[in-house]
């Protein structure tokens, strides 16, 4: 944003003239911190807060280019902002700068260093934007920059911001648990109606069960289609298919959901000619606002998904920021095919062989059309879930090579193209323990497919693991938002509360991820991890003989008898990690020995893992487990050594 100079270098914002405020505040306090945003903005202040950041790839050289942009910097002080550096040195910014407004959110004193400025006490505030302190706080930012307040803003003009994504749902995140308001108008007052949709399920209805992957391939692609528009909140796949057999009527399943428009389609196949008919009904009324009836020969559908995606936005009012494609797709009939069964195994996430069989899939599909770029990315996406979760020590370097490949080859042919660079990202960071070169990738597939729960989901987990946690939990939240009944979802908010020491936190979102998903893979040790780390070592215990992985459930209870002192059942349990899971262990093994206070051991298996391309190291950089050996000289410069800052 540029900003014309004023008389005395004071700067004001080129909407309208309108002053710039920057909001600062601590993570935990961003319900409180988007409500006064919202008031703020209709006193007619233009408001920048961290929610604005597009892209993920400059995160804190947007910070600075939006603090030194400001006429005022209004600081939110509170038991938890007073411990944060990021709004200690923004608050120092806007003190330096003499633009400083220090606001008490629960009566707290700012800390030292910023106590010679007169202080408004907000604790009281209900968030009425009549109250007397909202009145204050406006003669204080006048104060700040040396002119008159601006007028009200009217109801009817709506609030600029640059792409707003994690606004704008008529939704509560549960994750960071930031209240989501339709009446801040943070898309207009219309566009704000249109902010979420879900796309149920397409039903099948060829008469053959084996043609279902094209009505879930459809269902998908459509979707993915419609979350490349950012004025869009469109709902993940996972928590749309849940009410794939509910029967109700379309404002209490629209209710259920959290959104204000349901897609609804269905698919039926005669030879290559595809029948789809789609139906937007809205939520709240009930009644349809737009339906759609075509005939397509398959090899057209991918240009038919973006059609569909168009159709809609034109008729919730929300433009498209582009007609084109959605990149990366294919004509080639067979190839489409054999790729959406391909999707269809790989999403079942049935264990080793319905991955195999996935992988086959996708390389007939690039048999059919070598330059079909999302089957490339998805053949990278299974061999590295391969050479995660059920590859041998010796079959981990050339998986991860290929998958790197793979995804090369995607990015080559559609450089926008979100799943190619996560792929290459994720093949990388998991493969190679390549941090640095991992990253633009990363940032990359975030900027292209921040409309995608998945894409959000892992670029969240990236970032923890790399210490980037003010990123990771605003990420995360997101993804919780696009897709609040995933356990996977939950499951990494809790993986990244773990790595940042919030193990309260964990706990909350691993129990949520079990109550989704009773039986998932790591999310009873997830849990078990952070009660053993709160010394609640029966409970521990509990969830630990509930974990359906080995690797988990022994590497846990090796750790958790030994603190409770019994040696003889921490040796048993190591044994049977070394003998059940064998090389594949060897993080875990050294996780093990850091906790057992063995620090040469520990080192010994972690340049082990090392040598044999242990996945786990990528948790290196943030794992309790190992905080016991985080001070040794051979850690440190491990850790400096895999390109971790």
């Amino acid at each position: 944003m540029v900003h014309p100079t004023l008389g005395g270098g004071q700067k004001m914002s080129s909407e309208s003239s309108r002053p710039t405020v920057f909001l600062s505040y601590a993570h935990d306090d961003r319900v409180k911190a988007q409500k006064l945003a919202a008031v703020l903005e209709r006193m007619g202040y233009t408001v920048w807060w961290d929610a604005l950041i597009e892209g993920g790839t400059l995160y804190t050289k947007s910070i600075n280019e939006a603090l030194d942009a400001s006429d005022a910097v209004v600081v939110l002080w509170s038991k938890q902002s007073i411990e944060s550096n990021w709004v200690r040195d923004e608050a120092a910014q806007g003190r330096d700068r003499r633009r400083l407004v220090p606001l008490s959110l629960d009566g707290s004193d700012p800390p030292l260093g910023f106590r010679q400025f007169q202080m408004i006490d907000v604790s009281g505030w209900r968030g009425r934007a009549d109250a007397p302190q909202m009145d204050a706080i406006r003669r204080a930012i006048a104060v700040a920059i040396g002119c008159e307040p601006p007028p009200p803003r009217t109801a009817a003009q709506p609030v600029s911001r640059r792409g707003v994504l994690v606004s704008g749902a008529a939704a509560t995140l549960v994750g960071g648990g930031a209240l989501v308001a339709w009446e801040t108008g943070f898309f207009g007052s219309r566009a704000a109606k249109a902010a979420s949709i879900a796309v149920l399920p397409f039903k099948n209805l060829s008469g053959n069960a084996d043609q279902t992957f094209l009505a879930d391939g459809m269902t998908e692609e459509v979707r993915s289609a419609l979350s490349r528009n950012a004025r869009l909140m469109v709902l993940a796949a996972t928590s749309s298919n849940t009410v794939r057999d509910q029967i109700g009527d379309a404002k209490s399943i629209a209710r259920g959901l959290g959104v204000a428009y349901l897609l609804e389609g269905s698919v039926q196949r005669a030879g290559d000619i595809v029948r789809v008919a789609t139906t937007l009904t809205n939520g709240k009324s009930g009644f349809s606002e737009w339906s759609q009836r075509v005939d397509r020969p398959l090899a057209d559908i991918f240009a038919f998904e973006s059609e569909v995606a168009r159709n809609v936005s034109n008729a919730l009012s929300v433009q498209m920021a582009t007609d084109a494609p959605a990149p990366g797709g294919t004509r080639n009939v067979q190839a489409y095919e054999t790729y959406l069964r391909g999707k269809a195994l790989y999403n079942a996430a049935g264990g080793e062989d319905s991955d195999r069989e996935a992988r086959a899939n996708f390389e007939l599909a690039i048999a059919a059309d070598p330059k079909f770029a999302l089957a490339h990315a998805a053949l990278s996406r299974v061999l590295s879930s391969i050479a995660a979760s059920s590859a041998q020590a010796s079959e981990l370097k050339p998986l991860y090579t290929a998958a790197v490949a793979q995804a090369q080859r995607a990015i080559d042919l559609a450089p926008t193209l979100p799943q190619g660079q996560l792929a290459l990202g994720y093949a990388k960071f998991a493969g190679f323990l390549d941090v640095r070169g991992a990253r633009p990738s990363y940032d990359k597939a975030y900027q292209y497919g921040r409309g995608d729960a998945d894409i959000v989901l892992l670029y969240a987990a990236y970032t923890a693991r790399t210490r980037r946690f003010r990123e990771a939990r605003d990420a995360i939240d997101w993804a919780l938002a696009l897709d609040p009944l995933n356990p996977r979802t939950h499951r990494a908010a809790g993986a990244i509360a773990y790595a940042a020491r919030r193990y309260a936190d964990a706990i909350t979102q691993g129990r949520r991820a079990l109550e989704l998903n009773p039986k998932m893979s790591n999310a009873n040790a997830s849990v078990a991890d952070s009660l053993m780390m709160l010394g609640k070592l029966a409970d521990a215990r509990a969830a630990y003989l509930k974990e359906p992985s080995a690797m988990f459930r022994l590497r846990g209870l090796a750790a958790l008898e030994h603190r409770a002192g019994n040696q003889p059942a921490a040796d048993r349990a190591l044994s049977q990690l070394v003998s059940e899971v064998g090389d594949a262990a060897m993080y875990q093994q050294a996780e093990v020995m850091a906790q057992w206070g063995r620090a040469d051991a520990a080192m010994a298996r972690l340049q082990r893992a090392r040598a044999i391309g242990d996945s786990g190291l990528s948790m290196i950089a943030t794992d309790p487990l190992l905080d016991p050996i985080a001070r040794d000289p051979r850690f440190t410069r491990l850790v400096k050594d895999l390109g971790f800052d």
